[in-house]
């Protein structure tokens, strides 16, 4: 087994305790929802919550939070059923899990095509979207999230490299069935947006990809939400590093 090469730590300014709201495909009379996430620079279930959203149509505004500041926390457990982040708060829905908003919003609005239209397709797209939020920890503990940050010559150990592989296998297989350039065809679904992340943290650590999977990284790196909230994280002001904490995974 190789050993990970860490970074030097640098410095982290904490996240800001007070929520602060960010209009994200809302229209100017108000939006209907609200997304409580965390820092854009460093959690990746917040991207996967808020890409689902944008993906629906739903219009939204995006709350951060930190709910790891006692004051931030004490008063959320007042507004909310709970603090984990994303959050979805809409129509007398309170929806704190990622799987949990993709399907409430698929039942919500189906035009939006969040999941495959094909049986086959969408029990496959379930599958893999299942997988990755049950799994991966090696990858996410080893390889945490960090878009502002980009370590060249980072070597990864085997637990982690065995996801790699495993990730890499999903894309290769949903792209050879069923054609590119996202992982369901010609459109995108919930399991982009849930594999987003993974493709910023490929980039981050400078993982090399195979053919398919690069393009496929091309092809998340080109969708203009990913620009979005690439550009909003690169913006925010506590995320930036005064100490950088690689075993921290939100």
């Amino acid at each position: 087994m190789s050993e990970t090469k860490r970074p030097k730590s640098v410095s982290t300014k904490p996240v800001s305790t007070k929520p602060a709201a960010r209009q994200d495909g809302a229209p100017a009379a108000g939006p209907a929802a609200v997304l409580r996430i965390s820092s854009r620079n460093y959690s990746s279930w917040s991207m996967r919550g808020w890409l689902i959203l944008r993906l629906s149509g739903l219009p939204f505004r995006a709350e951060t939070v930190s709910p790891d500041d006692p004051s931030t926390r004490a008063e959320l457990l007042l507004q909310s059923s709970s603090i984990l982040i994303p959050n979805l708060i809409h129509d007398g829905a309170e929806i704190w899990d990622t799987l949990g908003i993709a399907e409430y919003l698929n039942e919500l609005r189906p035009e939006a095509g969040l999941l495959p239209a094909d049986r086959l397709a969408r029990a496959r797209c379930r599958a893999i979207c299942g997988e990755m939020h049950a799994g991966f920890h090696a990858l996410r503990s080893s390889l945490p999230m960090n878009l502002r940050a980009h370590v060249p010559g980072f070597t990864v150990w085997s637990a982690a490299r065995a996801d790699i592989e495993r990730i890499c296998k999903l894309w290769r297989d949903c792209l050879a069935t069923w054609g590119g350039p996202w992982l369901f065809g010609e459109h995108r679904t919930v399991a982009d947006a849930m594999y987003a992340p993974v493709v910023l943290r490929f980039r981050t650590y400078d993982v090399a990809l195979d053919a398919p999977c690069e393009a496929y990284a091309k092809t998340i790196l080109s969708w203009p939400d990913v620009q979005d909230w690439i550009a909003a994280a690169k913006e925010e002001p506590e995320a930036r590093i005064t100490e950088l904490e690689f075993d921290a995974e939100f």
